[in-house]
């Protein structure tokens, strides 16, 4: 049987396909249309599924779409009549739009892939979301937390989930008890701390959540007047500081900025005294930014807090001892370590793509498990779904931009060349292997360099990525050493660890070891074993027996606002675009022209 999952048409479209309940492939349509956070129909991310099955769309069983279009519609309408006539813009807007496309998706799906419309299954955005953490994690009993911007209505559910291994025990049930609904929502409040702090929506969240540790949570009494937080977790927006449910260009209102001042100009240069950077001349510049900081780390104190109380009697409520959380804010690394470290769920799962993509594979994963009753066999124990290149295609790529090369089929001798590489003091990336599904580089589409050296992060920032200086990079560590670097506590061997998914504080005096890779005393790592990517382990590994630091640089094998490197093509004009000395793609090493 095969299932295709669909998410698109708002943000993060792609498709993920199932074969008897195994996952086959999957994959963010950006990755083929080259624009970030692409919301289209996922036409290129649904061929690569279809190739890698072998099959055509006519032999799909069914395919399912992430969330109900006719209850987010009435959402959206009724939420901006209610606010009419200042609303006028957003419902004139989402009026043509969802006339337009949005409202026929069953037509739109059952056309574009050639099915019945009977074989078109629709589930709620929020039970897509917890099929994506439940069906993967490697639990019978779960409680279950899904938390982003919006749904249909819902903006966040809690309940519990118990799931049936090999038709053994049980029917698969998902059983959301408890939500928040719209405009509540502690996603669109992070969304407009974003805007105002003058990052983009939907893609520069990280960037605030990598602002946050440059100042202290000095004003959490101004933002106790735009949320009321109760001891449960759950939360309500004064909406009179906010403008997101009737406008289209700000989510803040005037009375926001009386509050807290005007926004922070966009896009501009973030430094201040913790940064490191030369402030002279600068002074005033450096002093707002530092208010600024302080703001956005009250702002993700504040959002840690919700999230830990929210938890805490989710645990109370269903006395179980794991815990599977999906939704954008579940990409919150900061919080996630917290949760892993102190909530008292023994073992956490959060899936790999959080966000609304990860919808297209839970909705796939709830129609095969619940609506179909079919028994679990699956956990997701790695990321690796995406495209794999051909040697062939490989091979051509590199003869067309007529770089040097060589060829090593040996894992080991490309590692050793890498390593050698990076020890005196260049910087090298991996193109290898099926692409990483989610947003973060997991070793197969990376850009690596050496910890130790603190200067690591001023080069890779400002002449590979051409990205903001203040941004941080992940430690990536064999997994057996990992508690000698990092203070995981109760987190160690949990499964957000291998995705990149928790940031750890760093164990006291390890942080002069690896300073390139420390953001402010914590690191968001990645734990490898050879068994999940044996090039890579050996790199971490043979770096480690060179320098007694078992540690890597990691950062995504991309430049500033590109997605992913998919193609071989990418690759090569990525490395040649930026200051990378050495490039491992596929079984070639490619260097520079002399």
């Amino acid at each position: 049987m095969h299932i295709l999952g669909i998410s698109a048409f708002y943000h993060d479209s792609a498709a993920a396909l199932l074969r008897d309940g195994e996952l086959v492939a999957a994959v963010q349509e950006e990755r083929y249309s080259r624009v970030k956070f692409d919301a289209g129909y996922p036409a290129a991310a649904i061929g690569y599924c279809l190739r890698s099955a072998g099959i055509t769309a006519n032999e799909l069983d069914y395919v399912v779409f992430y969330e109900k279009p006719l209850p987010k519609f009435e959402r959206i309408l009724s939420s901006q009549l209610a606010s009419f006539p200042s609303s006028w813009k957003v419902f004139r807007e989402a009026a043509i739009a969802w006339l337009g496309d949005k409202l026929w998706v069953k037509t739109t799906l059952s056309r574009n892939l050639g099915v019945p419309l009977e074989k078109v299954l629709f589930v709620e955005h929020h039970l897509s979301h917890a099929a994506s953490a439940v069906f993967c994690a490697p639990f019978q009993e779960t409680a279950v937390l899904t938390i982003d911007g919006v749904g249909e209505w819902t903006t966040t559910a809690l309940g519990r989930a118990s799931t049936d291994w090999q038709g053994g025990s049980g029917p698969n049930r998902i059983e959301l008890t408890r939500e928040l609904r719209f405009p509540h929502s502690l996603g669109l409040l992070y969304s407009t701390f974003t805007a105002w702090l003058g990052f983009k929506v939907n893609s520069g969240e990280y960037k605030l959540m990598g602002m946050a540790p440059y100042g202290e949570p000095r004003y959490l009494d101004k933002l106790e007047k735009l949320v009321r937080v109760f001891p449960d977790g759950s939360f309500r927006l004064n909406m009179e500081y906010f403008s997101f449910h009737r406008s289209l260009t700000r989510s803040y209102s005037p009375r926001f900025c009386q509050l807290l001042g005007p926004p922070r100009e966009p896009e501009s240069p973030f430094f201040t005294a913790t940064t490191g950077d030369d402030l002279t001349g600068r002074e005033e510049a450096a002093r707002q930014n530092q208010y600024y900081a302080d703001v956005a780390a009250s702002l993700q104190r504040l959002t840690e807090d919700i999230l830990l109380k929210m938890v805490v009697q989710l645990h109370r409520e269903t006395g179980l001892k794991n815990l599977s959380v999906a939704g954008g804010v579940a990409l919150n690394s900061v919080a996630n370590g917290r949760i892993m470290r102190e909530s008292p769920f023994e073992q956490v799962y959060i899936q790999p793509n959080a966000g609304d993509a990860g919808g297209a594979l839970g909705a796939a994963l709830y129609a095969y498990h619940v609506l179909l009753g079919k028994p679990r066999k699956f956990v997701m124990e790695h990321a690796y779904y995406g495209e794999e290149s051909e040697p062939d295609a490989i091979s051509a790529a590199i003869q067309a931009q007529g770089l040097p090369c060589e060829q090593l089929e040996d894992p080991l001798a490309q590692a050793e060349r890498l390593v050698d590489t990076m020890l005196k003091g260049g910087v090298v990336a991996v193109h290898q292997g099926r692409a990483e599904w989610g947003p973060r580089a997991l070793g197969n589409r990376s850009i690596l360099a050496d910890p130790r050296r603190d200067e690591m992060k001023e080069i890779v920032n400002s002449k590979v990525k051409f990205r903001e200086s203040f941004r941080p990079f992940a430690p990536v560590v064999l997994e057996e050493r990992a508690e000698e670097f990092f203070a995981l506590g109760r987190s160690a061997g949990q499964y957000p660890q291998r995705f990149m998914l928790m940031v750890s504080p760093l164990v006291e005096g390890r942080e002069t070891d690896i300073p390139a890779v420390s953001h402010m005393g914590t690191g968001r790592l990645q734990v490898v074993r050879p068994e999940w990517n044996a090039l890579y382990a050996e790199c971490i590994a043979r770096f480690g027996h060179e320098t007694g630091v078992p540690v890597l640089l990691n950062t995504s094998f991309n430049l500033r606002g590109e997605p992913l490197v998919n193609t071989p093509a990418e690759a090569l004009n990525t490395f040649g675009a930026s200051d990378i000395d050495l490039l491992s793609i596929g079984p070639y090493l490619v260097r520079k022209r002399d």
